[in-house]
């Protein structure tokens, strides 16, 4: 029997997608795994358990995430609990803590390939990557993508890396459309037809070329398509929300900031396409909660993307305004190809699973201590 911990003091201070990998990671291991015991380690504010079951021990951390002595107070915090295995799903371990095999998820390196999107400090705590991954015993990268930037821009070898892909969870599913429309019409105040966007409004998003391209379709294919975007407002945002007043789009573009997973499933369903047209991503998972709702999508033709949605989307190159606006064109204007995306589309989201990334993970932890 093993002793795993996880660390998952990230989700106190950010809700976003490592947070949401780790809670789904957790719940869906404890579906599969009742023999090792588990660790979940927490910020002693967090109150309410992510999973509970009898194998599942959740611990309150004294030691907060990017305190400047978080690496030597976090190690004498583990001391106490013989753990054979830790976990950090948020990729920096602790590197004076060596009574345990370290295990991290990395989910990209958007940082090492644009670091001019930083803010000082994102750009001082992703600056530990080089050591993370040095002082790791081996790694989970969420996708091939993000594997091979692992060996190309670090220097770490394959045998110390398993590519393990994420999955939508269970609650993204097709709803009947009419149903969808009228939830959010009148929850969030929603025009019944829109191109969607979800994700953190930052400039790795490239936000800027839909923007440009939705402003395009409109001048010249004048359609009566909203734009909806809904995630939380990140660092160097400004720009994105002064193109809109720019083009004169205020009327049309919806900055919903971040909304409850309920809301998200009927906005993916109740939306005409979703559009995700990132310079990088390590995965990529709206995309692929979209598709696991029946939803049609368009993405950029770069990093991990074409992985995951395979044949079951548009590909676009992420500079190229014109062929957005195209692209965003023909999903709105041809049923047929709606269609036949929408099917594409449920179809591959089969192929990812929280129960499938649980049994890899927990082979990782296996293997790991048996060296």
């Amino acid at each position: 029997m093993l002793h795993i911990g996880i660390d998952t003091r990230l989700g106190h201070y950010r809700k976003g997608g490592i947070t949401r990998y780790t809670v789904r990671l957790i719940r869906a291991l404890a579906q599969i795994d009742q023999e090792n015991t588990y660790w979940i380690l927490h910020h002693r504010k967090e109150k309410e358990p992510i999973v509970q079951a009898p194998n599942f021990h959740h611990v309150p951390m004294l030691t907060p995430t990017h305190h400047w002595a978080e690496q030597f107070l976090l190690s004498l915090e583990l001391r106490k609990l013989h753990l054979d295995v830790l976990h950090n799903p948020d990729f920096i371990p602790p590197l004076y803590y060596h009574r345990a095999k370290r295990v991290i998820t990395v989910h990209d390196l958007a940082f090492l390939r644009y670091p001019h999107l930083l803010t000082r400090s994102a750009a001082h705590y992703y600056g530990q990557i080089d050591q993370a991954v040095r002082k790791a015993d081996h790694i989970i990268a969420v996708s091939h993508s993000t594997a091979e930037d692992l060996m190309n821009l670090l220097g770490v070898p394959e045998t110390k890396i398993t590519v393990i892909y994420e999955a939508a969870d269970r609650v993204f599913r097709p709803l009947p459309r009419e149903e969808s429309i009228a939830y959010v019409r009148e929850h969030l105040n929603l025009p019944p037809d829109y191109i969607l966007f979800v994700g953190t409004v930052e400039p790795r998003k490239n936000l800027n070329t839909l923007i440009l391209a939705y402003h395009t379709l409109r001048e010249q294919h004048h359609l009566d398509t909203h734009l909806v975007f809904a995630g939380e407002h990140g660092w160097l945002s400004e720009e994105v929300y002064s193109l809109v007043r720019e083009l004169d789009l205020q009327e049309y573009c919806h900055f919903l900031g971040r909304v409850r997973t309920e809301e998200l499933v009927y906005l993916y369903n109740a939306a005409r396409v979703l559009a995700h047209p990132a310079l990088y991503e390590g995965f990529g998972l709206p995309p692929l909660e979209a598709m696991a709702c029946g939803t049609p999508v368009i993405v950029s033709n770069v990093s991990s993307l074409p992985e995951v949605v395979g044949d079951a989307a548009l590909l676009v190159d992420p500079s190229d305004v014109e062929a957005w606006a195209v692209a965003l064109q023909r999903l709105l204007t041809d049923d047929a190809l709606w269609e036949e995306l929408r099917a594409k589309g449920l179809e591959r989201a089969k192929h990812f699973s929280w129960e499938k990334t649980a049994k890899e993970t927990l082979a990782v932890y296996q293997r790991v201590v048996q060296g």
